[in-house]
């Protein structure tokens, strides 16, 4: 499948594909503290790191589902802000909801915006049904956040043998 995205824009963002350019940006948000905490370590410490990153992650799930993690900026000044988008996990049935932003955008509303926008998108361009979401056993930011765009808690699941338990919630769209 090739890299298509026709885009998401709200009031005040822009959603767009990585590239190479946002390496900078990305070894950041992949090193910021609530990344770490609630996420974990994905090895990318360098600007290679976060090119490989985006490869074969982002984009590499684009390329095998149509969708993935975009790039959210703001509209004003394109400054980044964080990604968000929809992940296919093979233990999962449905695409579950992904974001993760810099520590200086919390509490702006943006990734209620971003959330929302990319919700709507889900159900009117991928016409998809349901989505699930993850979230850390103690992340309540994001569990408060999944709760405010209608998501609900439905268990605690394990990803892997390898990983902790993780919460689960879904919403019908």
């Amino acid at each position: 499948m090739s890299l298509h995205f026709s885009g998401i824009q709200t009031a005040r963002l822009r959603f767009r594909l990585l590239n190479d350019a946002d390496a900078e940006f990305i070894l950041r948000l992949l090193n910021e503290p609530g990344w770490l905490q609630y996420i974990g370590d994905r090895g990318v410490h360098t600007l290679d790191d976060a090119k490989n990153y985006i490869y074969s992650g982002p984009l590499s799930m684009i390329r095998a589902h149509g969708f993935g993690l975009y790039l959210v900026e703001r509209k004003e000044d394109k400054v980044p802000v964080g990604i968000c988008g929809l992940l296919q996990r093979t233990m999962l049935t449905v695409p579950d909801l992904g974001f993760a932003y810099c520590t200086e955008f919390y509490r702006q509303g943006i990734a209620f915006e971003a959330g929302d926008a990319m919700l709507t998108y889900a159900k009117n361009i991928l016409g998809l049904s349901k989505v699930a979401a993850l979230t850390a056993l103690d992340n309540e930011p994001s569990m408060a956040l999944l709760k405010k765009l209608g998501f609900e808690f439905e268990r605690k699941i394990s990803l892997s043998e390898q990983t902790e338990a993780s919460n689960l919630f879904s919403k019908i769209l």
